[in-house]
């Protein structure tokens, strides 16, 4: 760092030399913050309407009784791609310098990806339901009281 003779401020060299100027490298959080805003403003309307049509999605499956029904992909592959482009919004963000943009769309992608292993959760124990309990696997004494009457 060098330092002017009639001051005791030091010149940083990225910024030109002059003292009181920050450096360029970074944007200011206003305008981070209105970008994060913006965006939020779109994807919320984008998860409502994902929600809403896995929703309805799933009205219409509401009266089949099917032994083990396949599992539904769909879903899935819909909120993957939703946490999949909040999470490159989130990459933009952080690699143009725009630190809390690039937080919330993580903080975001984070719920996007819990909603996404829920909706997989969900659509597996759906095409995977539990054994009904055969005779052989009641208890002794349940089974005794059923074959006495």
């Amino acid at each position: 760092m060098r330092f002017e003779p009639s001051s005791r401020i030091a010149r940083l060299p990225g910024n030109d030399c002059r003292p009181g100027k920050p450096s360029d490298s970074r944007s200011d959080g206003f305008a981070g913050g209105c970008i994060s805003l913006i965006v939020l403003l779109i994807e919320i309307p984008v998860a409502f309407l994902l929600g809403l049509t896995s929703v309805i999605r799933g009205w219409g499956r509401a009266d089949e009784q099917t032994v083990a029904p396949p599992m539904d992909w769909v879903p899935i592959l819909w909120l993957g791609g939703f946490t999949l482009g909040v999470l490159v919004i989130a990459v933009i963000f952080l690699y143009s310098a725009h630190p809390f943009a690039g937080a919330v769309q993580l903080l975001v992608a984070a719920i996007a990806l819990s909603f996404t292993i829920a909706a997989w959760h969900g659509q597996y124990e759906r095409a995977h339901p539990p054994q009904p309990p055969t005779r052989a696997g009641m208890p002794h004494s349940f089974s005794n009281h059923v074959t006495d009457r």
